[in-house]
């Protein structure tokens, strides 16, 4: 039998004091490890001030609205007929009109956390039916194509590697909270194949959509960190909202146990790394950059060097590590510092696109930039945290043609902040 670890422990997020989990101002006992050890997680929705049903509801508010809600202008999940494996389901960027291995593994991150195991079977049999790379000569042999239309066709056949850090980690906690089944729904033995192949998979060559190409592991061995793409023509960069330290922790728990303390140093390496490519009045980071943490801007798109799109995601991820793990003090620092810039900014007036040094680059405020600079609270020890958990509070979950980049983002905003993202554990793994 598998249980998450609150289970194990006395005291679970929906029972315990929000203000003793809180670790900052008004916390009493700030908690001496992290959220994944203790299975304390703090609910700043209840520091806040708001009501634990009240909370509950507009979770569940939202999870409606997105997976089950009209699918003209509010949902995201479209039920997609079914295989041999069972129902189809597929995540929709209803703004680009394709399917993305980032929308697909988040909508499984989603769904484990609030216990949805069929959507979260569906989604999964979506992926590895129209998305999943079997052949072992195609270069992206034991990945997932980044982007497809929705009866599958490949727009672009190459990975990106959030989708496979989502996915990987997703499956684990679907192992823990649900237990293995067969075939593809032998969730742990499907997270161990993929995690293999994220690290150890030799360079291919062969065709793909977009001609010939090259591509090797996701994750550089000698950098210890997650590359941009696996094609050889750029694999020398990567991406600070790609670093997941938080996940790989787990992985260095639950994986293979060959590479568990490869994991457990890349977690410490992207640590240093958010500091590096983090701006030191700011605390933004480049959508794109180097291994030294300098920012890349690349020939297709020089932009990539600024505050854009992909990085409003660093904070939730430093901030998801330090309330999980507890490991690196220089997390608050970079929280609170990049709350700090926001708030001069104005909290109802700040746009989505900046430049490192902070001068607008225009956007217009977007609920996904405001549910991200919320997360940063789980990791900020200054009172305006507080300020930001309410912000998010406040807005609407999204509708309309932008409504999935910035409705996922919310969603698991919102999940962070009532305490209900969680890591779950095997019961062997949670004595440690």
């Amino acid at each position: 039998m598998l249980f998450p670890l609150c289970l194990l422990l006395s005291a679970c997020a929906g029972t315990s004091s929000p203000q003793a989990d809180a670790g900052g101002p008004g916390a009493s006992t700030p908690a001496p490890v992290g959220a994944a050890t203790t299975g304390r997680y703090p609910n700043l929705f209840a520091e806040a001030g708001y009501a634990q049903a009240e909370i509950d509801a507009r979770i569940e508010a939202a999870y409606q609205q997105l997976f089950h809600g009209d699918p003209d202008d509010e949902a995201i999940y479209y039920d997609a007929g079914r295989n041999a494996n069972g129902p189809l389901a597929y995540i929709l960027d209803v703004n680009s009109d394709d399917v993305r291995s980032e929308g697909m593994s988040y909508g499984m991150m989603i769904a484990v956390q609030l216990d949805r195991k069929r959507e979260f079977d569906a989604i999964w049999n979506w992926a590895k039916t129209h998305t999943y790379h079997a052949d072992p000569a195609h270069p992206a042999h034991g990945y997932f194509a980044w982007s497809v239309k929705t009866d599958g066709t490949a727009i672009d056949e190459m990975p990106a590697p959030d989708g496979e850090e989502y996915f990987i980690t997703a499956l684990y906690f679907a192992s823990a909270r649900w237990g293995d089944g067969d075939g593809i729904y032998d969730y742990r033995a499907q997270a161990d194949r993929l995690l293999g192949d994220v690290l150890h998979r030799e360079a291919i060559t062969g065709p793909t959509n977009r001609g010939t190409m090259t591509a090797v592991n996701l994750f550089d061995r000698d950098a210890r960190m997650v590359r941009f793409t696996p094609d050889v023509v750029n694999a020398a960069h990567t991406d600070a909202s790609y670093h997941l330290p938080a996940f790989y922790e787990v992985w260095a728990r639950v994986g293979p146990e060959a590479d568990r303390a490869f994991w457990a140093e890349a977690a410490r390496v992207s640590r240093d790394y958010f500091v590096a490519a983090a701006h030191p009045l700011t605390a933004l980071t480049p959508d794109y950059g180097n291994f030294d943490g300098s920012p890349w801007a690349a020939s297709w798109r020089p932009e990539s060097a600024d505050f854009r799109y992909d990085a409003w995601r660093s904070a939730m991820n430093w901030s998801m590590d330090w309330s999980w793990w507890r490991a690196d003090p220089r997390q608050v620092a970079l929280s609170n510092r990049l709350q700090a810039f926001f708030h001069q900014q104005g909290l109802d007036r700040h746009v989505s696109l900046y430049t490192l040094d902070g001068q607008p680059l225009g956007g217009g405020r977007t609920a996904g930039l405001v549910a991200m600079n919320a997360t940063a609270a789980l990791a900020a020890d200054h009172p305006r945290r507080l300020e930001f958990v309410r912000a998010l509070w406040e807005e609407p979950v999204p509708t309309g043609q932008y409504r999935y980049y910035d409705g996922v983002l919310q969603l698991m905003a919102m999940l962070h902040l009532a305490g209900q993202y969680r890591a779950w554990w095997p019961r062997e793994t949670a004595a440690r």
